[in-house]
């Protein structure tokens, strides 16, 4: 099972705080730069195309939970190999990062949002309100729904991000949310932790 395209390692899909009144995704803390797979050659830049899944991208995400519903900004790679964030300055707005799996492919999909930004919350502003059993929703470009159960919700330090358990192989389509959480830290900037929801398949 492929759980990241392009031969890309696991990356730490972090998501922080600019200031503590607009705070929002900063690219500089997105976590360490993906390294190619043993044989692949490195590349400075997003990639351009990804394959698709047979039912094509994923167009939006609805948690019923905590009232959010928003399209999905295709999300890559910047400059730096630091994973891509949504704008800021659109803080209502999820992505997608499309280094890895579609939501309904084998493997963890993987969805970004912000906790807030420019002073109004986020679309994940509740995402730590879920609970085991909440659905959260992904629209297709073919018009199919794939639904997904919250399984557990964690929050953890952005130190101790768990990089294998959001980014590891799976057997079959999984799917992580993953916004700021935890205490807003002055000094640096940037929320302590991340809140990392794991979902299966309705």
């Amino acid at each position: 099972m492929r759980a990241l395209r392009h031969g890309l390692v696991a990356v730490v899909a972090a998501v922080v705080a600019t200031t503590a009144s607009a705070a929002g995704c900063s690219p500089a803390s997105v976590g360490p730069p993906p390294a190619p797979a043993t044989g692949t050659t490195s590349s400075t830049s997003a990639p351009s195309s990804v394959a698709t899944s047979a039912a094509g991208d994923p167009v939006e995400v609805r948690v019923p939970a905590i009232g959010a519903t928003s399209s999905l900004l295709p999300l890559g790679l910047n400059p730096d190999r630091t994973v891509e964030v949504p704008p800021v300055d659109e803080p209502m707005r999820a992505g997608w990062f499309t280094g890895g799996p579609a939501p309904g492919e084998p493997g963890p999909a993987v969805l970004l949002g912000h906790v807030n930004g420019g002073g109004r919350p986020g679309i994940f502003a509740r995402l730590a309100e879920l609970e085991p059993g909440d659905e959260v929703l992904v629209g297709r470009t073919d018009g199919s729904t794939v639904r997904f159960t919250v399984r557990r919700v964690d929050q953890v330090p952005k130190t101790e991000f768990p990089t294998d358990a959001v980014y590891g192989d799976t057997p079959g389509p999984e799917l992580r949310l993953i916004t700021c959480g935890g205490a807003f830290d002055d000094d640096t900037g940037s929320y302590l932790d991340n809140v990392i929801v794991y979902a299966e398949p309705s």
